[in-house]
C-alpha cells in the first residue's frame, strides 16, 4: 500500500491503485492528523467511481470516531466553502481534469483550505503505520463516528457565489456554459440564472463516464463554437471538479487563467481593492501577463505550479489575487481556493459593469509564443541528472532576454512538461523540440541503467 500526495492532492486508477482499501486507511489517517472535533465536509464529482470511494473514506473516517457530512455532487471549492463555514475538515473525492477512470482524494484542513505539505506528510505517515502494522482498534459504541447527508450543500454554496457580487446582476448578459458533465452541472447554471444571466448549457448529463470526455475546460471546442452560433457574450468551460475556468469571448476566441489573472487584477487596481498592488502567478504563466501588469505599477510574484503554492503566497503577503494559466484563480477575499464560477461570475460582472465586450477587456495581454508539450517518461529519472539539466540550462541561456524555459515532472501525471516561450515563434518550437529529445535520451539512459 503507498501513497504520495501530489500538487493537487492523490490520484490513480480507482480500483487499481487508489483501491477502497487504501481509501478506507486514507479516511483513517486523515481522521488521526486533523482530528475529530468538527465533522468531515465529503463531496465529489460525477464519476463512475466515486460513490464506491466516498463509502471507503467515510467507512475510515467514522472508523476514527469523527462524524460526516455528506455533501454529494459538489464542485472542489463548494465543499471549500462548507468547510470554512463550518470551521471544519474535509475532502474531495475527484480528479479534477482526468479522465473518468482515474479519481483522486483532495484533504481539507479545519477551515477549507488544502492541507499544507507538513501535513501531507503526517498523513501519509499514519498511513503507512496502518499498511505495516495491525491498527489499534478504533472507538466502539457511542465513539463510533456517523454520516447524514449535507441537504442543503448545493443552495448553501450557490448562494455564496450569488452574494460574492453584492446585489449586482447579470441581466443582460447571454453566456454558454460548459459543465464538462463534472460537478458543476447543477451548481454553475443555477448560480448564473439567479443571477439574471441568459444562460445556454452544455455538457450537463453526467452518466459516470463521460465528465471531461471531449468536453469541459481541457476540451473548449464545443463552446467555442455554441458561443458563436448563439452570438452570445461569452463562454465558461469548467474541469471535472470546477476549480478552474476557461473563457470564450464573443469572438468564440480563448481567453485563459493569465488573461482572466489580468482582467480582474485591473479591474480591482481601478477599485482600489488590489491590496499590496500585486498579483500571485506560477511559473509557467505566460509572460505577456508581467508585461500587462508592468504600466500600472502590479507586480507579478511567481511561485511554484499549484494552487496551494499560489495560496500559500497570498496569504504570507495578505494579497488578494492570484491563479495559474490553467484557469484556477483564487479571489482570496471570497475563496479559499481556486473557484471555476466564482471566477467566471466576476469575469461577467466586469463586463456588465465596464460595458466592454470580453475580447476587449482580454486585449490587455498580448501573449507570448509559448510552446507547451508533455512527455510520456517519469519525472523521477531527471532527479539528480546533472548532465541532462546542464544542457536545459544552455538552452535557457541560448534564448536570453528573449525567453525562457521551464522542465518540470507534474505533480499529477506520469509525466514531464517542457515549457518553452520566445518572442520568435519558429525558436520557441525549436528549442521545444531540442528539450523533449532531451528528456526521452536522459529517461532511456536512467531506464538502461537500472537494467
Amino acid at each position: 500500500m503507498t501513497l504520495r500526495f501530489g500538487t493537487d492532492g492523490v490520484r490513480g486508477v480507482a480500483n487499481r491503485e487508489l483501491t477502497s482499501e487504501l481509501v478506507t486507511a486514507l479516511g483513517r489517517a486523515a481522521v488521526r492528523v486533523l482530528g475529530r472535533d468538527q465533522p468531515f465536509v465529503v463531496g465529489r464529482d460525477t464519476r463512475r467511481s466515486g460513490p464506491m470511494l466516498e463509502a471507503a473514506l467515510v467507512a475510515g473516517i467514522c472508523a476514527e470516531g469523527a462524524d460526516v457530512l455528506l455533501a454529494g455532487v459538489l464542485p472542489t471549492p463548494g465543499v471549500a466553502h462548507l468547510a470554512r463555514e463550518r470551521g471544519a475538515p474535509g475532502a474531495v473525492i475527484s480528479a479534477s481534469h482526468n479522465p473518468f477512470a482515474d479519481n483522486g482524494i483532495k484533504l481539507l484542513a479545519a477551515g477549507g483550505r488544502k492541507i499544507p505539505e507538513a501535513v501531507e506528510l503526517q498523513v501519509e505517515r499514519e498511513l503507512r503505520e496502518l499498511a505495516t502494522a495491525q491498527p489499534e482498534p478504533g472507538p466502539d459504541g457511542f465513539g463510533v463516528g456517523v454520516s447524514s447527508e449535507h441537504r442543503s450543500a448545493l443552495d448553501d454554496y450557490v448562494a455564496s457565489l450569488v452574494d460574492a457580487v453584492q446585489g449586482r446582476h447579470l441581466t443582460g448578459l447571454h453566456v454558454v456554459v460548459d459543465c464538462g458533465n463534472g460537478a458543476a452541472f447543477r451548481a454553475a447554471p443555477t448560480a448564473l440564472r439567479s443571477l439574471g444571466a441568459t444562460v445556454d448549457v452544455l455538457h450537463a448529463a453526467p452518466d459516470g463516464v463521460n465528465i471531461n470526455a471531449g468536453c469541459g475546460s481541457t476540451h473548449p471546442g464545443d463552446v467555442q463554437e455554441a458561443v458563436v452560433a448563439a452570438r452570445a457574450n461569452a463562454g465558461l468551460a469548467f474541469d471535472g471538479d470546477a476549480d478552474r475556468v476557461i473563457a470564450v469571448d464573443e469572438r468564440g476566441e480563448l481567453v485563459d487563467g493569465d488573461q482572466i489573472l489580468a482582467v480582474a487584477a485591473l479591474d480591482l487596481h481601478d477599485r482600489h481593492l488590489l491590496r499590496g498592488d500585486a498579483v500571485v502567478a506560477t511559473v509557467m504563466s505566460n509572460l505577456g501577463l508581467r508585461r500587462a501588469l508592468e504600466p500600472y505599477g502590479i507586480q507579478l510574484l511567481e511561485t511554484p505550479v499549484g494552487d496551494r503554492n499560489v495560496l500559500d503566497e497570498l496569504e504570507q503577503r495578505n494579497l488578494a489575487l492570484g491563479g495559474e494559466q490553467s484557469g484556477h484563480v483564487i479571489f482570496a477575499d471570497h475563496a479559499t481556493t481556486g473557484d471555476g464560477t466564482l471566477t467566471g461570475i466576476f469575469l461577467l460582472d466586469t463586463m456588465a459593469r465596464r460595458g466592454r465586450p470580453l475580447s476587449e477587456l482580454a486585449a490587455v495581454m498580448s501573449r507570448v509564443p509559448q510552446i507547451l508539450r508533455n512527455v510520456a517518461v517519469d519525472g523521477a529519472t531527471l532527479n539528480g541528472d546533472a548532465a541532462f539539466w546542464s544542457r536545459v540550462r544552455d538552452v535557457d541561456d541560448e534564448l536570453g532576454d528573449d525567453g525562457r524555459v521551464l522542465v518540470r515532472p507534474s505533480g499529477t501525471e506520469p509525466l514531464v512538461r517542457v515549457m518553452v516561450e520566445a518572442t520568435d515563434a519558429d525558436a520557441a518550437a525549436e528549442a521545444a523540440d531540442r528539450l523533449v529529445e532531451l528528456v526521452e535520451h536522459a529517461a532511456s539512459r536512467s531506464a538502461a541503467a537500472r537494467l
